[in-house]
């Protein structure tokens, strides 16, 4: 944990270089991690430097959630936390051993809940391939079911990238992982919007060029849908492939 006067030290610089602020994000590591008692203060002190703020926004795991209580997650955005993207990854249990999230499909429904009862909104985020092709179209579709028992206000997806220095690489060059193929991966994509089944800001940073992007899923679903076929059946795959090999970093 960042101690508290490095963090007072940059509230100090916001305050004179932004006084009038209304949003501001907690980023770097994990900070959705820190208990309520740490995290409050935190926000106090977000309020106190910046006293016209109106919007806290966060990322973090479901397992982050654990350790409040709706009444805390409560008590949180009344401070100015009102938004939170997760990290979710799958809604497949296997998937989810697999990886070593450290949850299962019960637990982010458990966490997702309590963050309605609260009155936060928040994005959920699927891993397009991280399943491996051995179980992509479980994880496609499972992820949709839990995905679909919840509220989130976005949708998120992105594409599994083996970057070096990485177990998953590792596992993949031994042989122990079956990595998707660029068509594949739209596939799976296409399976996970198919059984999904929520009104939703719908986001996706695959390689594809196909507009996935927007408001309205349900509304936009058969458009979707029909750029992702389209995508499947027309795309130059390996120039997908060469695109996703060049990436260097998140």
């Amino acid at each position: 944990m960042s101690p508290a006067e490095w963090i007072e030290e940059d509230l100090k610089e916001l305050a004179e270089t932004d006084p009038d602020a209304e949003t501001i994000q907690l980023l770097s590591a994990n900070p959705l991690v820190l208990s309520y008692d740490k995290m409050a203060p935190i926000l106090e002190m977000i309020n106190r430097y910046l006293p016209k703020m109106k919007y806290i926004y966060t990322a973090g795991r479901v397992s982050d959630l654990n350790n409040k209580t709706v009444d805390e997650l409560g008590k949180l955005k009344d401070l100015g936390m009102r938004e939170i993207s997760l990290g979710v990854e799958s809604g497949d249990d296997w998937t989810l051993d697999r990886i070593h999230k450290g949850y299962h499909a019960e637990d982010i429904l458990e966490q997702c809940h309590k963050l309605e009862e609260a009155g936060i909104e928040y994005w959920m985020t699927f891993l397009n391939g991280v399943a491996g092709r051995s179980h992509s179209y479980e994880h496609a579709v499972n992820s949709a079911k839990i995905f679909s028992q919840c509220k989130p206000m976005l949708v998120g997806t992105g594409g599994l990238t083996l970057f070096p220095g990485t177990p998953l690489l590792e596992e993949a060059q031994r042989g122990e992982f079956d990595p998707l193929s660029e068509k594949e991966m739209l596939q799976e994509l296409k399976t996970f919007v198919e059984n999904l089944n929520i009104d939703c800001i719908f986001i996706t940073h695959h390689t594809v060029a196909a507009n996935l992007t927007g408001p309205n899923f349900q509304g936009r679903k058969d458009k979707i849908i029909a750029a992702l076929d389209y995508a499947i059946q027309h795309s130059d795959m390996d120039r997908l492939a060469a695109l996703r090999r060049n990436k260097r970093t998140l």
